[in-house]
């Protein structure tokens, strides 16, 4: 369980004491360097390394890192808002010792993420991990609530030996066959030991849709841990490739054509140990409260595509009948829907049945996702939000009356008509703040600038090797 505790300066006192032990066990396996990650607004993992030595002294006083960041956009260049953006300031980044990790892709390095403090010792309010322990720590004071949480991981393998900025498949064969686990069963099986060496234990590994595609969906989590697994994961992806001499990218479209890679959240709430999603007396089992959580998110979902679907790119991969989930509909194993409710296997409903946010990819700031749909589903919870009826098969085969009866609407076509949504969105507005709102409005607007005048072939080789 990840604390919800800020850091301060000086340190928090059980971490202090634990945490020049933790440092001999790190020099006697070997770890040299640790890095310390964070995720910036535009979804990119930025990091700083220290010498496993200077461990205790981050664990104290926190490692020096420019608020720059948050208004990095996936090129590197920068934008503004009123309070951010600016070269002025620091921040101190404190990692959490709970989610350090000994890193079995990188040997000599372990990882662990971060949180963000100012150097006067208050929450910075653009920290995105701050962020959700905050949105998951009042969920349970108000509520009585707790979640489970995974994001599964897409992505495709190409050779790295290809023309600089191209992408060759380091596989071929048909979606989800034996030919293309065959062809790379040892990295595979490389993948699946170091994620199990770092105690990540994995539901599913298999090939995908898409020309050199793959996907491993991981074990449930609380979502603070769950966004961190997720963020190791993709590093341990990255690192297993580049041994075996591959390339790995999580863009949400590696090429304009063809099905993306997506980053579908699974999320479900509880309260005293009992899922609300199982044994209610409502649709599919569910409860009151897991109808009205449900029916939150599906009324903010345009808005929160600002935040799950972020990138150009995005809008590349959201795209009708792909199971991409671009309408504003849900339905038990609708794979079409943009809520997808799992009911789970007879038997085991108690512990499987959650729902699965579809229009969610991997350029996406974990920790902005969760708590945006955490904090939408909450709004339905508290407002009784009535759950709409499902549908079933493909909502794109609805007419326009048909579609309006049922509530159904096409997300944003663009990254632009997104950030309109988000701007009127109080909701999600008022749950992140003024600053990390501003900062999630601006960097989105610089990324539909950077790419105004290119093709859709321009926006994927643009963000093909970015995530």
């Amino acid at each position: 369980m990840t604390t919800l505790a800020d850091p301060v300066p000086g340190g928090r006192p059980e971490d202090l004491r634990r945490v020049a032990g933790l440092t001999a066990d790190l020099t006697a396996r070997g770890v040299r360097g640790i890095v310390l990650a964070h995720v910036d607004t535009a979804g990119v993992c930025r990091v700083k390394t220290i010498p496993t030595a200077r461990l205790e002294a981050a664990v104290a006083w926190g490692v020096g890192m420019s608020p720059v960041f948050d208004t990095f956009l996936a090129d590197d260049s920068v934008v503004t808002t009123d309070v951010l953006g600016s070269p002025d300031g620091d921040l101190r980044l404190y990692p959490d010792l709970d989610q350090l990790v000994v890193l079995a892709g990188q040997p000599g390095w372990a990882w662990a993420p971060v949180d963000r403090i100012t150097q006067e010792g208050a929450r910075h309010p653009g920290c995105a991990r701050t962020f959700l322990r905050r949105i998951v720590a009042d969920a349970a004071e108000r509520h009585g609530l707790a979640f489970k949480a995974a994001i599964e991981v897409e992505w495709v393998v190409g050779l790295d030996s290809a023309p600089a900025g191209e992408f060759v498949p380091a596989v071929s064969g048909p979606a989800y066959g034996a030919v293309r686990q065959v062809g790379l069963s040892g990295y595979g099986a490389d993948l699946l030991a170091a994620l199990a060496a770092q105690d990540v234990p994995v539901d599913q590994f298999h090939p995908e849709y898409a020309a050199g595609q793959f996907e491993v969906s991981v074990g449930a989590l609380d979502p603070v841990a769950a966004a961190d697994r997720s963020v190791l994961v993709r590093q341990t992806i990255r690192a297993v490739a580049g041994r075996h001499g591959l390339r790995v990218s999580f863009s949400p479209a590696v090429s304009a054509e063809g099905v993306g890679n997506g980053g579908h959240i699974h999320l479900s709430c509880w309260r005293d140990g009992t899922n609300l999603h199982a044994g209610g007396a409502g649709r599919h089992g569910m409860t009151p409260g897991a109808e009205s959580f449900t029916a939150g998110i599906l009324a903010r979902l345009p808005a929160l595509t600002a935040v799950t679907a972020p990138s150009p790119a995005s809008h590349l991969r959201l795209r009708p009948s792909q199971w991409a989930g671009v309408f504003t509909a849900w339905g038990r194993e609708t794979r079409e829907a943009a809520l997808r409710v799992i009911t789970g296997t007879k038997g085991r409903r108690d512990q499987e049945a959650n729902l699965e946010v579809k229009p969610v990819d991997l350029a996406a700031n974990p920790y902005l996702a969760l708590g945006c749909v955490i904090a939408a589903g909450l709004d339905g919870l508290s407002s009784a939000r009535v759950l709409p009826d499902e549908i079933t098969g493909d909502p794109a085969r609805y007419g326009t009356d048909e579609a309006a009866a049922l509530g159904v609407r096409r997300l944003p076509r663009s990254l632009s008509e997104a950030v309109r949504e988000f701007r009127a969105d109080q909701v999600l507005r008022a749950a992140l703040g003024p600053v990390l709102a501003d900062a999630v409005t601006a960097v989105r607007l610089g990324e539909a600038a950077a790419v105004q005048g290119l093709d859709d072939a321009g926006v994927a080789a643009a963000y093909r090797w970015v995530y």
